[in-house]
């Protein structure tokens, strides 16, 4: 049975609705009641209530307390899935991904643009696809949201459109600047050389 560290510490994610305030705070973690709704056979998952706070409000001291948590529960386990705020969530994973240069499991840091409860909320779309991804992919720290998969240095928060997106040095030309496939010519071959919650 494959055994997963879900390290909790905050964000949009876990924000609920204050009648007092009039808004949405992090208050409690409520990660777990959402872990029961999912069908996860053949797979353990361990809560660790880090924090509960909002990724803008976070330190760097706080990163050094979630690089810790990393370092203490790497071992025996399949990989760490990290919940966290969306606005720092990158500079969060390449605090990790610089601290831990040999890392044999995957880290996946996740969030929501919406709590979980809300209507339309994508964190439980998020939230199931990190635990899947840290089954999955290879030893390496990674943003997962969305449906897509990002190598933690090669990914920002487009703000303006609310979305994550891959860093492009060098897009592709536009289909209509590409010449013709008749005239692509191929190069001549070269000579031939002598990867606790139970559910």
């Amino acid at each position: 049975m494959d055994r997963i560290i879900l390290i909790s510490t905050g964000g949009t994610l876990e924000k609920s609705y204050s009648e007092q305030a009039g808004g949405v705070h992090n208050k409690e973690s409520k990660v777990e009641q959402y872990l029961r709704q999912l069908r996860l056979p053949d797979l353990t998952i361990e809560t660790i209530r880090l924090m509960n706070k909002d990724s803008l409000e976070m330190t760097d001291g706080d990163r050094q307390f979630i690089l810790a948590a990393v370092r203490q529960h790497e071992k025996g386990t399949k990989g760490i899935v990290i919940t966290h705020g969306t606005d720092t969530l990158v500079e969060t994973g390449k605090v990790l991904a610089a601290a831990l240069p040999h890392l044999s499991i995957p880290i996946i840091l996740t969030g929501a643009m919406t709590p979980l409860g809300f209507e339309g909320s994508d964190g439980l779309q998020n939230l199931t696809e990190s635990l899947l991804a840290a089954r999955l992919l290879l030893a390496g720290v990674y943003l997962v949201m969305h449906s897509q998969v990002f190598p933690i240095q090669e990914v920002y928060k487009d703000r303006e459109f609310v979305r994550f997106k891959r860093i492009s040095s060098e897009p592709l030309p536009p289909v209509s600047e590409q010449p013709p496939a008749d005239t692509l010519r191929a190069e001549p071959p070269l000579a031939s050389s002598p990867r606790p919650f139970r559910a």
